[in-house]
């Protein structure tokens, strides 16, 4: 803690990148993430009935889903003007590498990933997964959405760790001072989020224990993307604009792409709830 104007007491932040001297805060905050959301989904399979041998196979086509459409959302929706301007720029958006001015490269891990490029994929995996296995696609979308919070609680603590994704200039008490950025005092954009996702997972698996029968009509889903993409929207007030072109925009890139998800998801609350 650090006193900072005011006299208000600010969290002085600046962690190690690396946990327990072995793995990125980030990547570990992943992996404990999509951990935990297997194991929700595994329980809920258990819970419905579903067979273990169409359980195996979810796990795949969601983590690479997730991976593949998180990168690709990042550099075609925020990046474009970098990853499609060259042959290697190409490269290092499929391979988690950097080429280096002197004609090296080093590895660099996957820096850039979009939500919401993350979350169609997402939809397209499970798609495909739904058509190989037969499990009606409600069903899937329903038990994925009722785990997806607790995951996307881990991602943006792992954003927190790596003081990315920063808010704006704040004198809130609570303000952190990311010091690999500056010694301005910010609003924990990172934290809110995973907050508000915390607590949309209690009341997800509120819901499905009062309601059960209603997996495989869309609610579970449709309340998932409302409540994740409403409070995205929100809370992009309080952050730095991730990318230049976004300062001069009435709505940033962040709020944009969460409207589409917003209107879909009040769709599939409202909808007949008719089982598909």
């Amino acid at each position: 803690m650090a006193m900072a104007g005011s006299n208000l007491m600010y969290v002085v932040w600046n962690p190690d990148v690396i946990a327990f001297g072995t793995f990125r805060w980030y990547s570990l905050c992943w992996l404990v993430g999509l951990a935990l959301g297997y194991l929700v989904v595994r329980k809920l399979y258990k819970q419905q009935g579903i067979k273990d041998e169409l359980f195996d196979p979810l796990f795949v086509y969601c983590f690479l889903g997730i991976l593949v459409g998180a990168r690709l959302g990042h550099c075609l929706f925020y990046q474009p003007d970098y990853f499609l301007t060259s042959g290697k720029h190409l490269v290092e958006m499929f391979l988690p590498i950097h080429f280096m001015p002197d004609g090296g490269w080093k590895f660099t891990g996957y820096e850039g990933l979009a939500s919401h490029g993350g979350t169609l994929g997402l939809m397209i995996a499970l798609y495909l997964y739904c058509k190989k296995t037969g499990v009606k696609m409600l069903t899937v979308l329903d038990n994925i959405a009722i785990a997806t919070p607790i995951t996307a609680c881990f991602i943006r603590l792992g954003n927190l760790m790596n003081s990315e994704i920063i808010g704006k200039v704040t004198d809130v008490p609570w303000a952190f001072i990311f010091e690999r950025v500056d010694s301005a005092p910010r609003h924990p954009g990172q934290l809110y989020e995973a907050i508000a996702y915390a607590i949309l997972f209690f009341i997800g698996w509120a819901v499905y224990r009062r309601c059960r029968d209603r997996v495989g009509t869309g609610l579970f889903f449709g309340l998932c993307l409302t409540y994740i993409f409403t409070f995205r929207f929100f809370i992009e007030y309080t952050k730095e604009a991730q990318e230049a072109f976004e300062d001069g925009m009435l709505f940033n890139m962040g709020q944009i792409l969460s409207i589409p998800f917003i209107i879909i998801g009040l769709y599939f609350i409202f909808r007949k709830n008719s089982k598909v």
